[in-house]
């Protein structure tokens, strides 16, 4: 019987357990895309008790905590910090074959080096410990134990990038921590509050906006902001792959409409979404930024709960119509309005994966090694099944040896575990493979293929310079 979580957890055959602990375990980590505060980061900071560098702002376990029945009041509420850690360990026995099990686990014993299990039996003590080796530690001590080279945040095109600033300023700063470009709030025509924050984008440049191609020019003006401070991608999160003709007149007929409080069409809010995104495109391709786009999303389900919390609490799910179909006629566009970038794809439905690993194949080339990559597993999907179901429709369809591996889309300090997790699962993977005869055992390749996927690739393709 294997032992809970030990050092050969997940790595079933001979061939992956020396792929992970020869190779994939000593890998440094660069995690392309988080949710990381850079405020925290600038200023270094020390947290009061393992609840909130563990729970707080993780949605991931918030959703659990409510499905097993706990109180809001222990997950988000005012509920001391020692009772809502409770409350996740009375939740965790529970969570039998779901990826946060093992990834609570895997922070425990990596952040805090405890091996025993959380159980509410446990939980004083591990709380207790926790907190006492937790003292004094601050923000980038754990990225730095955990071995984190860079990292991208995720920022919003009318911020000052002030927080950037003042880590790259920082001589004793260790880790690359840049900005990513994030326009989702310019984009989307027809979320709330899209009038108020087209005013806020006119403040940042200095005029008034009244249209969609001044909203463009406008962007394209914070995209040369970010290029200067380091930026080195961006990110797109829609609700479904939308795509429309990028018609001006018509981008701007749903701009007015906006504006003036109405609503804009289903097809002028998509013809306005797709223009907005094809400009973007454009200029990303003209810095050699990468740019990723995630759809596929269904956001703030439980209306009621959102107007209590607000957003990014846990009340979204995976869109069954996430518009995969349009992938194709998207790229098409970015391809005839002044260039295809560089390409990260996800999609929260794993039903897209052939879809998109087809699709990307019609449009690779220009001497670019995997110019256009089909984003890791994540969300709902980085389990093990997720992320082994990615991984084999990804060889399947593509070139796995060029794939940029794994990112947190986190909040956490503690979540770089992910990145050990995906590792593990792609050992096993690739240890089955070899083992079957599916592929040789050249031990030498084997291990540059490794290392390629776990950080490699990753530096190469978004220009890290590591």
């Amino acid at each position: 019987m294997t032992g809970f979580m030990d050092q050969d957890f997940l790595l079933s055959t001979g061939t992956a357990r020396d792929l992970y602990h020869g190779t994939a375990e000593g890998l440094p980590i660069i995690d392309y895309h988080c949710h990381i505060d850079p405020r925290e980061i600038a200023e270094d900071r020390c947290f009061d008790s393992v609840t909130q560098v563990w729970l707080g702002g993780d949605h991931y376990k918030w959703r659990l905590m409510r499905a097993a029945g706990v109180p809001e009041e222990k997950i988000t509420g005012g509920a001391s910090d020692w009772e809502k850690f409770e409350a996740f360990a009375w939740t965790m026995p529970q969570l039998i074959g779901n990826p946060i099990y093992h990834w609570s686990h895997l922070e425990l014993q990596r952040g805090f080096g405890i091996t025993e299990p959380l159980t509410p039996d446990s939980a004083r003590r591990i709380y207790d410990e926790a907190n006492e080796k937790l003292k004094g530690r601050t923000a980038r001590q754990l990225m730095r134990q955990f071995d984190v080279k860079a990292i991208c945040t995720t920022d919003d095109p009318a911020d000052d990038l002030r927080w950037h600033e003042a880590i790259a300023a920082d001589g004793t700063m260790t880790v690359r921590v840049l900005p990513a470009f994030r326009p989702d709030r310019a984009v989307h025509i027809d979320k709330p509050g899209f009038d108020s924050y087209i005013r806020r984008l006119g403040e940042t440049v200095g005029r008034e906006l009244t249209s969609a191609a001044g909203v463009a020019v406008a962007l394209a003006e914070r995209v040369d902001y970010f290029d200067k401070r380091g930026c080195l991608c961006a990110d797109h999160g829609l609700d479904s792959c939308m795509y429309a003709p990028a018609d001006p007149e018509t981008a701007n007929i749903a701009f007015r409409k906006a504006l003036a409080g109405q609503t804009p069409s289903p097809a002028e809010a998509d013809a306005y979404k797709t223009f907005l995104t094809v400009s973007c495109a454009r200029e990303y391709a003209k810095r050699n930024w990468v740019m990723q786009i995630h759809f596929g999303c269904l956001r703030n389900v439980n209306r009621p709960a959102v107007a209590r919390m607000g957003p990014d609490h846990g009340h979204d799910a995976v869109n069954s119509r996430s518009g995969a179909e349009n992938l194709g006629a998207l790229l098409n566009a970015f391809l005839e309005n002044g260039g295809l970038p560089k390409m990260v794809v996800y999609s929260l439905n794993p039903s897209d994966n052939i879809a998109i690993d087809s699709i990307l194949a019609c449009f690779q080339g220009e001497g670019v090694p995997g110019r256009l990559q089909h984003g890791s597993a994540w969300w709902f999907n980085d389990s093990r099944p997720g992320m082994r179901a990615h991984l084999t429709d990804l060889a399947s369809n593509g070139v796995l040896g060029r794939f940029v591996g794994m990112l947190t889309d986190s909040r956490s300090f503690l979540s770089y575990t992910r990145h050990e997790y995906f590792r593990r699962i792609l050992c096993e993977l690739l240890g089955e493979w070899v083992e079957s005869g599916q592929y040789p055992r050249d031990e030498e390749r084997l291990r540059r293929l490794t290392a390629d996927i776990c950080f490699h690739n990753t530096n190469q393709f978004f220009r890290f310079g590591l």
